[in-house]
């Protein structure tokens, strides 16, 4: 398996990358691209040459497969990716939480919300109570009162 990461970025910073994997390498323009992230891990900085643009690591939410061919028949899956890295722009606002609520594609607009089940509505106190029950019967003992 190989490391993998999803980067998305603006527009204007994609055709600079283009543009700086494409030509020769010689060049006299400053050539670097540079990615780091401070203590927390979540959020950090995007260099191209000498601009640089606020990134944060997010979740997907779902596992994303990669996979790679070399005789454009067969497929090789070559990584699961669970996590985007987000460039954006100076004046763009963070995006809030640690997961992207959108998947890669339109289809996965809002997934988390329409696609995957909802958490049950439980009274925590319930469940506490259900729970000690059931290690007393386990226990050998008797429930005290069942409703």
């Amino acid at each position: 398996m190989e490391e993998q990461f999803i980067l998305r970025v603006p527009p204007s910073v994609a055709e600079r990358i283009e543009r700086l994997l494409n030509e020769n390498p010689s060049s006299s323009e400053d050539n670097s691209l540079d990615l780091s992230f401070t203590d927390d891990g979540r959020t950090g900085t995007f260099a191209i040459g000498n601009e640089s643009f606020p990134a944060t690591l997010l979740d997907l939410p779902t596992v994303v497969e990669s996979y790679k061919t070399y005789d454009d028949t067969v497929l090789i899956k070559t990584a699961d990716v669970g996590q985007i890295i987000m460039v954006r722009d100076e004046g763009d606002p963070a995006p809030e939480g640690v997961e992207y609520r959108h998947g890669l594609t339109p289809p996965m607009k809002d997934a988390r919300k329409r696609r995957f089940r909802r958490e049950p509505d439980l009274n925590p106190e319930l469940v506490q109570r259900v729970e000690k029950d059931l290690l007393k019967i386990m226990s050998g003992g008797a429930v005290e009162n069942i409703l």
